[in-house]
């Protein structure tokens, strides 16, 4: 069975990728920003995170409190 995948990972992927590239492309980069802009809008995506964090979203109404 295939792992999900995150939403817009690959255009965000694309971006970051593009921009570290030693053949910096402004116009391709742009591009890709565009590509991702459009991916979360369309998918309503609010924030991004990494899978390793910890910290529960402010909204999540089922993350706990420790006290």
């Amino acid at each position: 069975m295939e792992a999900t995948k995150p939403v817009c990972g690959k255009e965000a992927l694309d971006l970051l990728n593009c921009v570290v590239d030693s053949n910096y492309d402004q116009d391709k980069c742009l591009h890709l920003l565009q590509s991702l802009r459009q991916c979360v809008l369309s998918k309503k995506v609010k924030k991004f995170s990494l899978p390793d964090e910890k910290q529960p979203a402010v909204d999540d109404p089922g993350s706990k409190k420790q006290t």
